[in-house]
This record gives C-alpha cells, sequence and structure tokens, in this order.
C-alpha cells in the first residue's frame, strides 16, 4: 500500500520553469565570476562583482532546492529569493559592469528579500515537517461482543 501525496493547488505547485530559472542564474554566476576575475581591472570592482557572484550562485542553489517543493509557503519562498538576486545581485552588476551608479540602492531591499526568502524556506520546511493529525474513525463493535 503506497502512500498518497497531498493535493496541491496547482498555483502552488512545484513548477519546471523555477527549476531552469535557478540553472540560468547559475550559469550567469559562473560567467560574471569569470568576468570578475579576467576582464575587470579596478580591484573593487572585481571584489563586488565575485561577491555577486558567490551570492547569486549560492540562492540559485536555493531556488533549484526549493523548486521541488509544493505550497504556497516554497512558492513565496522562491518568489522573494528570485527577487533578492535581481535586486541585491543585479544591482551591483549594474553599477560595476554598466556604471549605472545609483543602482545599488537597490541593494538592501533585495538583501530583505534574500533573507525573506531563507525564513520563507525553513517555515516550509516546518510545516512539511510537522506530525499530521490522525483521523481516527469509529471501530466497529465486534460481533460477539454484548455493547
Amino acid at each position: 500500500m503506497s502512500a498518497q501525496r497531498p493535493i496541491t493547488h496547482p498555483s502552488t505547485a512545484a513548477h519546471p520553469a523555477w527549476g531552469l530559472t535557478a540553472a540560468l542564474l547559475g550559469l550567469t554566476a559562473v560567467a560574471l565570476g569569470a568576468v570578475a576575475a579576467h576582464a575587470v581591472a579596478d580591484v573593487q570592482a572585481a571584489q563586488a562583482l565575485e561577491r555577486a557572484s558567490l551570492y547569486q550562485m549560492i540562492h540559485a542553489l536555493a531556488i533549484l532546492y526549493a523548486s521541488g517543493l509544493p505550497g504556497k509557503v516554497a512558492l513565496l519562498a522562491r518568489t522573494f529569493l528570485l527577487t533578492g538576486i535581481l535586486l541585491f545581485c543585479g544591482s551591483i552588476e549594474l553599477k560595476y559592469l554598466f556604471a549605472v551608479t545609483q543602482a545599488t540602492t537597490l541593494a538592501p531591499t533585495g538583501g530583505v528579500a534574500l533573507m525573506l526568502g531563507w525564513l520563507l524556506l525553513g517555515v516550509s520546511a516546518l510545516t512539511r515537517s510537522a506530525p499530521k493529525k490522525l483521523k481516527l474513525t469509529p471501530r466497529k463493535p465486534h460481533p460477539n461482543s454484548k455493547n
């Protein structure tokens, strides 16, 4: 007898696009790290881009993990992680690769989004591992009992 999977609403189910998104973020993180290491002469810019690359890779892996999780909380976690990558890492990339100096004003918001993503990922793990309530059904009396 196999255990049944819980029914998940389609809008909160894990979707393959999240895995693809995570893979593309990982790919671009490696490319960004290569650019920072080999094509950026300014030491401060190279360090900032390497940090952005590292953060992007770590959070891409978190999205990849979360891409297999169903539920509203996991969907929110993925969304916050993606938003955080775009705002935090993206703002650093815009500043140092495209000279958009004011872009890093978005970095703190991105950092908060990343933290919320991790928090929601933890909440999702807690809700998945919480003991399920047993549904008790009354027993039928034994045919030989006097009750």
